[in-house]
């Protein structure tokens, strides 16, 4: 059986993100665990604000290449920040313009092309006691709406400003068992569903 991809990326731009460090953890899991990663900053995407009257003028070209790359990947494991009690708006817009069709080009004329049918892992990180779960509860549903197949098995982890060593590794080995467990789920559903 070949190895599974898995695309890993977080909901945040900030330099000492906890979960861009939470999502540098699960690739080096992920990676561990046989599944070729491809690990992802969404910084490094030129992706404006949602905008229809913009998007009428030609899809983002940077739009276009996560289109692909979120395509390419049948397992996605997805690292959600918790703002106000939500997910950013960094991933909701991502998630916008991905799902959006592109017009006018019959290869990507269904918005969904890039969520349907992926597994996706949800992990989120906060210095606060629920980890970002509010985030989470949030986010779930928007990936079912894009038709993606969630993983029952979640982690959200608290404290987070004491959770990390200097090096961004985890501290705490149940908390890196926990990150290990939604791997496992993720992998063995996208393997089932591709089988």
């Amino acid at each position: 059986m070949s190895r599974p991809k898995l695309l890993v990326f977080a909901g945040s731009t900030r330099l000492d993100s906890f979960n861009r460090k939470l999502a540098s953890v699960a690739a080096t899991l992920a990676r561990a665990s046989g599944a070729e990663v491809t690990h992802i900053e969404l910084v490094d995407f030129d992706i404006p604000m949602y905008n229809a009257d913009l998007e009428a003028r030609g899809t983002p070209p940077d739009v276009m290449r996560l289109k692909k790359m979120m395509h390419d990947h049948p397992a996605w494991i997805v690292c959600s920040p918790e703002y106000n009690g939500s997910y950013t708006a960094l991933l909701k817009n991502t998630i916008d313009w991905v799902s959006s069709p592109v017009k006018g080009d019959a290869q990507w004329s269904d918005g969904f092309k890039s969520f349907t049918g992926k597994v996706v892992g949800v992990l989120s990180a906060s210095p606060g006691a629920l980890g970002g779960l509010r985030s989470q509860s949030h986010l779930v549903p928007l990936l079912f709406n894009s038709q993606c197949w969630v993983a029952p098995t979640t982690f959200a982890l608290g404290n987070a400003g004491t959770a990390f060593d200097a090096q961004g590794e985890l501290v705490d080995d149940s908390h890196r068992h926990k990150v290990q467990a939604v791997i496992d789920q993720v992998l063995f559903a996208a393997q089932r569903l591709a089988a």
